[in-house]
């Protein structure tokens, strides 16, 4: 059912996309037939007034070559010869009582009013338009010329420009649209992989990254989305890092549990041998009780890993108390072992920039190693230090030691079948104060493993321990 959800959503996704696509290229058709709208109406107007303006100024040029003939003579047989001669559209009013040229289209009142004004008027006629001008011949009574402009005149060419214009907006339309939709392809690819990548993370794929392409705004959303992608890795990383060495830490009590458990085995023959199974008995008791601390810590830990925690003050715990009272557990296993167990210098103050159950773990899973992989017998020693502004707390042993130091302290590897994590929790504990873990040969014959934790008291540049180098064995 997953898949089929996973497709349902991205069939969604499609589609949201598609339709996206589709509103912009309807409102990029709906703006470049605004603007050429705009641009075309006043130009189809102007190309009607420029037609006109250009019909009257035919007519003006008629007029005037009739106004010359009457400059020569006022006869209106030479006048009439002289306008059907140049084939002129042309009407003469009031030229000896009589009119000349063609027949008129203006009313009485009009040429009256020509005549009157003395100056060239236009009137609106049927079927189209009049240009009357009157001409001064020096005599009271002065003709008006009449000049008719048909409709097929006043628009003529107008139709053809008109046709011109549209087919230039229609072009510009198309290739708007067009260029729009483009754009829009890839405004609606961008934001379509940016919602493929972010189904996909939420279906649990973290290695999912988008190329951060298109408009700059969705450019830096893929730039975010990364961001936050390889910061979702890292938490969950951590998160994965954290349970297992919490889980780890379970390790301990089941330890000091199964060691316990093997010496009540042994039948008890005496008064001391049942002081000591009943020793036995209450350490197991602690240790299971210890146990159950762990796994609630372990709950509370899971469940607040994804919240934000609040900023507190420093956080810091003695090292040398930490070893005391964890000595104090792993001492009694150790009598049971025959284990001599030697402690040196935790008496003296050692702060550690660490909560108290991070150091405590860190030793309980070098301590643990020490009673897991040596033979019953073998003797430890445990020394707390504090010079140089670090501390160190270091834990020998006399067993066969550790034959690859280096790879010891890496995560998840082991040459014994454990799980890897004992060593790399005490390593991330001392990094987290600035300092590190270091493994060499012990006085005693076997491991020296010492974890050198930084001391927030002391002051000094800020430097890298460099780690001793380790002997081969």
């Amino acid at each position: 059912m997953q898949p089929a959800g996973a497709a349902h959503r991205a069939g969604r996704i499609v589609a949201a996309g598609i339709g996206l696509r589709r509103q912009l290229a309807y409102v990029i058709l709906a703006t470049a037939t605004m603007v050429a709208l705009a641009f075309l109406i006043p130009l189809a107007l102007l190309v009607a007034q420029l037609a006109e303006e250009r019909a009257v100024a035919d007519a003006e040029r008629q007029v005037a070559v009739v106004a010359a003939v009457l400059a020569i003579t006022t006869q209106p047989a030479a006048v009439e010869e002289a306008i059907a001669s140049d084939d002129l559209p042309v009407t003469v009013h009031g030229l000896a009582g009589v009119q000349l040229g063609a027949s008129g289209h203006a009313t009485v009142g009009d040429v009256t009013l020509a005549r009157t004004s003395g100056d060239p008027l236009t009137g609106d006629v049927p079927g189209g338009m009049v240009y009357l001008e009157p001409i001064d011949i020096g005599k009271d009574a002065a003709p008006v010329v009449e000049v008719f402009l048909s409709d097929a005149v006043l628009s003529e060419g107008v139709h053809a420009a008109w046709a011109a214009l549209t087919g230039v907006a229609v072009f510009l339309i198309v290739v708007s649209v067009a260029v729009g939709d483009r754009l829009a392809r890839n405004l609606v690819r961008s934001a379509d992989r940016l919602a493929r990548a972010s189904v996909a993370l939420g279906e649990g794929d973290p290695d999912v990254r988008i190329s951060p392409t298109g408009p700059r705004e969705l450019a830096e959303a893929a730039l975010a989305f990364n961001r936050m992608a390889d910061r979702l890795a890292v938490l969950r990383t951590n998160e994965r890092e954290m349970v297992a060495d919490l889980s780890h830490r379970l390790r301990t009590p089941l330890t000091v549990i199964r060691l316990d458990l093997e010496t009540l085995d042994r039948p008890v023959r005496s008064a001391r041998e049942e002081d000591d199974r009943l020793r036995t008995v209450h350490r197991v008791r602690d240790a299971a009780e210890a146990l159950e601390g762990e796994i609630d810590e372990l709950i509370r830990a899971t469940r607040a890993a994804s919240v934000e925690p609040a900023p507190t003050a420093e956080v810091r715990c003695d090292a040398g108390e930490v070893v005391r009272q964890r000595m104090a557990f792993w001492s009694a296993v150790a009598g049971d072992q025959n284990r001599p167990c030697v402690i040196v210098g935790a008496d003296a103050p050692a702060p550690v920039a660490l909560p108290r159950p991070e150091l405590a773990a860190a030793l309980d899973a070098v301590l643990g190693n020490v009673f897991r992989y040596t033979p019953q017998g073998t003797p430890m020693e445990v020394a707390v230090s504090r010079r140089d502004g670090y501390v160190a707390v270091r834990v020998d042993d006399g067993g066969p030691g550790i034959a690859d130091p280096d790879t010891a302290v890496r995560r998840g590897a082991s040459g014994r079948g454990s799980t890897g994590l004992g060593l790399d929790i005490a390593r991330r504990a001392t990094v987290a104060t600035g300092g590190t873990v270091s493994i060499d040969r012990a006085r005693l014959g076997g491991a020296s493993v010492v974890l050198l934790f930084g001391d927030p008291d002391a002051v000094r540049q800020e430097r890298v321990p460099r780690q001793r180098r380790r002997s081969q064995r």
